[in-house]
């Protein structure tokens, strides 16, 4: 089905989807000078049964959802445009950078597209075998059915000097680093329909937390770093960033639900009052004391779990020889106080690779520059990654360089 029509020309105007476990969440932007200026703002609550740990479970009711809220985008836009960028999270979505050292036998000889290619190509089917073998060891299936869903260079060096385009240089040693994500088919499938039922025209699929740490500091500096979590409404998602370039991604399956269950469940209340009352309490808006401290002693059990699901999904970046001494929180779950409490007051960093214990701070609308809110509606940590989504529209509707374009016809296969 098409949704609605305004007049306006379409050509230049997209949509950024961001389909969580709690709430479906669209913008509405026009893509002009580098940047996405936001133009329509959805938002729409999901059912408890319509997703689960970040992926659909009822593609009707997910559909409709998404429906109501961009209507509601098109409303304020006054523009209905059909291309998309959907995000995806959830436990299997898995993301890492991969990186291999290419001796090369002359060193004298410059680097040509096809020795380029090869070198590429070397990494992208290393990255995704390792992939591949991580799902069948987690999901005991001998060869799990799964595709790419994001690839970036993250990495180029000749001779261990850095260089955005190694074509031309010589040189002996040759290391690149590419970021992959890949998620399973049955995922993205799902996503596919929701979209085509949408009547939408799919730009791209992105792993959520690979593009909130593409929409803050990434590409603007060498000597940016810093470790991002996105707290959901079913996941959490992490990404660690550092000398500008991505590392990985992890993500654990605690997101907002747990600690609204946790709430329902020591009080008495039904799922929904226990949201009502996270939500207040996540504002300061609880006056009564001894209801506070309720609340806060129904929390204490799922902080604790959910810092150690922190804890374990940063061992698993072992490659890593420092971990940055910086983590930035966003997505609506880390409005709740024990999240920043937890990370600033517990000791559980010491028992990672950290310089120094990190400091703690919120991802606002502010650090993404090239996201302009014209609306004025996008006001938190929680309005982020569909922000981030829309960030990556902008690298989609530009020009590619010579690398990039080689990326694209490398790992088109992978996507197959």
């Amino acid at each position: 089905m098409n949704l609605f029509g305004w007049g306006k020309n379409k050509k230049h105007y997209a949509i950024a989807l961001d389909i969580g476990t709690e709430f479906v969440k669209v913008l509405v932007f026009r893509l002009e000078d580098n940047k996405a200026f936001v133009v329509g703002v959805g938002k729409q609550r999901q059912g408890l049964t319509d997703m689960q740990g970040g992926h659909v479970t009822d593609i009707a009711g997910v559909s409709a959802n998404c429906e109501k809220a961009l209507e509601q985008a098109f409303q304020m836009a006054g523009v209905a445009p059909e291309q998309c960028v959907i995000g995806i999270a959830g436990e299997l979505v898995k993301g890492a950078t991969t990186t291999v050292h290419y001796h090369r036998a002359d060193p004298d000889k410059n680097i040509t597209l096809e020795e380029l290619k090869n070198i590429i190509g070397q990494v992208q089917e290393k990255s995704f075998e390792k992939t591949r073998a991580d799902l069948a060891w987690e999901t005991g299936q001998e060869e799990p059915n799964v595709k790419l869903v994001n690839s970036a260079i993250v990495d180029v060096k000749i001779d261990g000097f850095k260089v955005n385009n190694p074509v031309g240089f010589q040189g002996k040693d040759v290391e690149v680093g590419i970021y992959n994500s890949f998620a399973p088919v049955l995922h993205l499938s799902a996503l596919q329909t929701v979209a085509e039922n949408l009547g939408l025209d799919l730009l791209a699929v992105a792993a959520e937390p690979y593009a909130v740490a593409r929409c803050v500091g990434m590409d603007d500096s060498a000597d940016f770093s810093s470790i991002f979590i996105d707290i959901g409404g079913g996941t959490t998602d992490i990404a660690v960033v550092r000398s500008g370039g991505l590392d990985g991604t992890k993500m654990f399956a605690i997101g907002g639900r747990v600690f609204t269950k946790a709430i329902a469940d020591a009080l008495e209340l039904t799922f929904a009052d226990a949201e009502r009352l996270k939500l207040k309490y996540s504002q300061g808006e609880i006056e009564d004391e001894k209801e506070q401290k309720k609340v806060s002693d129904a929390l204490e059990n799922v902080s604790d779990v959910w810092l150690s699901g922190v804890e374990l999904a940063l061992e698993e970046f072992n490659q890593v020889d420092l971990l940055p001494s910086k983590i930035m929180l966003c997505g609506g779950g880390s409005l709740l106080p024990e999240i920043k409490d937890y990370l600033e007051k517990r000791e559980w960093s010491k028992r990672l690779p950290f310089a120094k214990h990190p400091k703690i701070d919120f991802v606002s609308p502010e650090h993404v520059s090239t996201v302009v809110d014209e609306v004025g509606k996008l006001s938190g940590a929680q309005d982020i990654t569909p922000m981030g989504l829309a960030n990556l529209a902008i690298d989609l509707a530009g020009e590619e360089g010579v690398v990039g374009s080689i990326m694209d016809k490398i790992t088109d296969g992978l996507r197959r």
